[in-house]
């Protein structure tokens, strides 16, 4: 299969994925890909990271955080996206009459690959790795699955640019993770506390149901706030 029969099928996928006629929706959409809707979760994040380790362990993992988050954002936005040169489907002139865009929002030119999706994906990889717990895990997957599908549905991204951006943003979050657990295991020589109360890597499973809880909360939220940020814009 050739590269532009990917392309087309990329572009029928987009059709088939992108908007909807529910004002409400492209409410929830708009507000679910904001960061700044986001920060309670990572304020939760911080706090059983620092609740759970010691303070250098805290520092090391705040550390290879913002080395994941810097490293697919800046692989994503300033290596991939100018290499390649794909358009954004609102801004390719053959396609952007096809798609529904939200108020007008059409973000930057390139489009490959998804800086939200790299970025989303590389933060759940890390962190499922880090906290090894089930519930978490899935939870995050969701929340980055989601956080990633908003752009199609806002217009600004082709489905391929997402696949491709989940699948490096995965990857260099396993990278960074097999970083800091090789500086943990040579800095950390507390055994590991291995009982129902914690989950494989010693964090308090009690304290990680806090952060599992403040996503779907979150998800609540959204989903409310929707109603009236979309009545606020018609009216």
């Amino acid at each position: 299969m050739d590269i532009q029969r990917l392309v087309d099928i990329d572009k029928h996928v987009m059709l088939a994925l992108n908007g909807s006629d529910s004002l409400y929706m492209d409410g929830v959409m708009k507000i679910y890909t904001t960061t700044a809707v986001w920060i309670p979760v990572a304020v939760v994040l911080l706090f059983i990271v620092l609740k759970n380790n010691t303070l250098r362990n805290s520092l090391l993992i705040i550390l290879s955080v913002a080395l994941t988050i810097l490293l697919t954002d800046k692989i994503s936005s300033d290596i991939i996206k100018p290499l390649v040169g794909r358009l954004r489907p609102s801004h390719d002139p053959e396609f952007m009459h096809l798609i529904d865009t939200f108020n007008g929002y059409r973000s930057g030119s390139f489009s490959f690959t998804s800086s939200h999706a790299c970025n989303s994906f590389g933060i759940f990889m890390f962190i499922s790795l880090l906290i090894k717990n089930r519930t978490l895990s899935l939870s995050l997957l969701a929340w980055a699955a989601i956080n990633s599908y908003s752009r199609i549905y806002l217009g600004v991204h082709f489905p391929g640019d997402i696949l491709c951006g989940a699948i490096v943003g995965t990857l260099l979050g396993l990278i960074v993770y097999l970083l800091y657990a090789f500086i943990h295991n040579k800095i950390e020589r507390q055994p590991t506390r291995i009982t129902a109360n914690y989950t494989r890597s010693g964090f308090l499973v009690e304290d990680v149901n806090i952060m599992t809880s403040a996503i779907y909360l979150t998800f609540v939220f959204i989903t409310i706030y929707a109603l009236i940020y979309i009545n606020n814009n018609i009216l």
